[in-house]
């Protein structure tokens, strides 16, 4: 982005000086090239959008989150807090998000009729219920196969602390070349958080230049005798592990470059550290970036577990926000915050909540979609949608519209049958983008 920037300060300054020496010489009209040239430099907008998913595993129960029922018996304890956006009331356990609500955009419609995780999952990150046969990427990997950046020097996908999700691999049909790059996988601290093998303190920077040129020429022969996807897929996974291993790449990883108090307001632990990394990797390049914060399973003690994971969420996904604002990235950088579906309005005998697909929330900021604004409603009850209903694959046509990606492309499947990004009767949904 500075470079884009500079480059057009240079060809402003370019510009004028021209012009002041083609009127001095000639009295006439400066050359309409280079002054259009600069023009279109300075019109050209900066394309350049990151996502980032908080993808909060095992169904939170957004009745407790976005959507609270204060005064009916299904409302449970928590009490709503007024936030920035005079329509909008969040729980209490969120103050935080409160004052960020102009940010964001809320929608409280979302209808699906997956209730078991597995399938619910696969539909929420990929847009398809499971099919026999079809290997769907997750919404990372069509990210990075349509906007990322595959020379760069960092992963166009991150995934940190993945969830574990039976056989759904990130990249699916699309190929190796857009798999995420795990981080923290199985972890539990902050101290995960940590990219192995980035460094190699044992080989110096020349000898490492002259073991990969080596290395470039015999992949260069073996891929030339032996052409196909899996060579291909090699080749491409060991450019992208060598560019990993410059300096500046390996710095994009490196927290303890953060001050005290920004660690601190993120919260010290995986969740909330791994949302400041996320910040980290979009602002050096990373198109999509996922964190997830697992444990929202809740048919037990739901209320004391979600006023400790509502801690974690407000204070990391809060700090998310107005540190993005603050380095000018909340308008390319769409953060959503969701998982696999919401859970019952009714309170079980364990005080608990059980699944509930039929009516749940979704809430986003940043990208220009949060304008305080909610979408949608639930019934007094909670126990359905109140009018239109939104679906996993309407969000997302709605986060490619906002790309400027055609949600209706087809990609050849591994079954070579085409799959449109999105499902055939998706449709952005209204007033969000």
């Amino acid at each position: 982005m500075s470079n884009s920037l500079n480059r057009r300060r240079w060809l402003r300054s370019l510009a004028a000086s021209m012009s002041i020496s083609a009127l001095g010489a000639s009295g006439g009209a400066p050359s309409g090239w280079l002054r259009q040239l600069a023009a279109g430099q300075s019109e050209s907008p900066i394309t350049q959008k990151n996502i980032i998913l908080l993808w909060l595993n095992g169904g939170p129960a957004t009745i407790d989150l976005w959507d609270l029922k204060p005064g009916h018996e299904n409302g449970g304890p928590f009490q709503t807090c007024a936030t920035r956006s005079p329509e909008i009331r969040f729980s209490e356990h969120l103050p935080q998000l409160a004052k960020c609500a102009d940010q964001m955009a809320i929608v409280r419609s979302m209808t699906s009729k997956e209730g078991d995780h597995d399938r619910a999952v696969h539909l929420g990150r990929t847009g398809y219920v499971p099919q026999a046969g079809i290997d769907f990427p997750d919404l990372g990997a069509l990210v990075a196969a349509e906007v990322g950046r595959d020379e760069g020097l960092l992963p166009s996908f991150v995934s940190i602390a993945p969830p574990q999700r039976g056989n759904f691999a990130g990249s699916g049909f699309l190929g190796p070349r857009f798999a995420p790059m795990n981080i923290a996988e199985f972890g539990n601290s902050p101290a995960d958080l940590q990219v192995r093998n980035l460094h190699s303190p044992l080989i110096d920077l020349e000898r490492r230049k002259r073991t990969k040129m080596v290395l470039g020429e015999m992949d260069r022969d073996f891929v030339q005798t032996h052409a196909g996807p899996v060579a291909q897929g090699y080749q491409a996974a060991q450019e992208r592990a060598i560019r990993l291993m410059k300096p500046e790449a390996v710095a994009a990883f490196d927290l303890e470059r953060e001050g005290e108090a920004l660690r601190d307001r993120y919260g010290r632990n995986l969740f909330g550290q791994g949302c400041l990394l996320a910040r980290r990797l979009v602002e050096r390049g990373t198109s999509f970036v996922e964190v997830t914060l697992d444990g929202w399973d809740t048919h037990n003690d739901n209320f004391n577990r979600l006023q400790a994971l509502s801690t974690q969420l407000d204070a990391a996904m809060a700090s998310l926000v107005v540190d993005l604002r603050e380095r000018g990235l909340l308008e390319s950088t769409l953060v959503i915050c969701q998982g696999e579906f919401g859970r019952t309005p009714k309170i079980n005998v364990n005080a608990g909540r059980d699944h509930w697909p039929r009516g749940w929330s979704v809430a986003l900021a940043g990208g220009g979609v949060g304008r305080g604004q909610v979408i949608g409603a639930t019934t007094a009850d909670g126990m359905a949608v109140d009018g239109d209903g939104y679906v996993v694959p309407d969000l997302i046509a709605s986060v490619c519209t906002w790309l400027g990606t055609d949600y209706r492309k087809q990609n050849a499947s591994n079954v070579n049958r085409p799959i449109r990004i999105a499902d055939p009767d998706a449709k952005p949904i209204p007033g969000l983008v």
